[in-house]
């Protein structure tokens, strides 16, 4: 049940904490919504998760004791992963959604101060669709939209979707893709310092590759 297809990276987004349909799917975007509900139902029939009423019309999906055991080995799956595959991705490997979605969990709320911040990123290698995405910054809780929020950026990214996720991966630093020029940042000089300090990088950052 487990090595069926999609369903280690299904239980990986709720051992990150994603509850809802929508969460869930936003972690694997690949996956159509249809396989997505029928792999939940496999899920729950095998007492992987459990599904209880949420608010409105969206319910909630949670490990159960013995999914939660399943958590060490998506983290040693995770783990095997850095350290022994390529660290180049194909085009189509690359999605600005999931990354977003990644870094938005990894905010630091205690590096933020009680003002609000803006962050717009652009993706130039991103399709038009998805080449702008805005994070809406507060100790309380953060944003992610896709549409312009309407608010002004206090802080400009400007990148390659391939570029941020080796800095968000720990193969490349923010300080080398600076100053290659592969990574851009426009604002205030105490917003751009900070930073690095409100978007903690992957759990898998500090793990070193290994040469074949």
């Amino acid at each position: 049940m487990f090595t069926e297809r999609w369903t280690p990276l299904i239980v990986r987004e709720m051992v990150m904490g994603s509850e809802r349909f929508s969460d869930i799917h936003r972690g694997v975007p690949l996956m159509s919504r249809s396989l997505l509900s029928k792999r939940l139902q496999e899920l729950e029939r095998a007492g992987v998760i459990e599904r209880t009423e949420g608010e409105g019309s969206h319910d909630v999906y949670r490990l159960t004791s013995a999914g939660k055991e399943l958590g060490p080995i998506v983290v040693q799956l995770g783990q095997w992963g850095k350290q022994w595959i390529r660290s180049e991705w194909t085009p189509r490997e690359l999605d600005p959604g999931l990354l977003m979605w990644d870094m938005r969990r990894r905010i630091d709320f205690q590096a933020l101060t009680d003002e609000r911040i803006v962050v717009h990123f652009l993706y130039q290698d991103a399709p038009i669709s998805r080449r702008r995405w805005w994070l809406i910054l507060d100790q309380k809780e953060v944003d992610l939209c896709l549409v312009d929020p309407g608010l002004e950026p206090d802080l400009h990214v400007t990148t390659q979707v391939s570029t941020m996720t080796s800095i968000w991966m720990g193969d490349l630093s923010y300080g080398t893709a600076l100053q290659n020029g592969d990574l851009q940042l426009a604002g205030p000089a105490k917003l751009r310092s900070r930073l690095p300090s409100w978007l903690r990088l992957s759990t898998f950052a500090d793990i070193d590759r290994r040469v074949h």
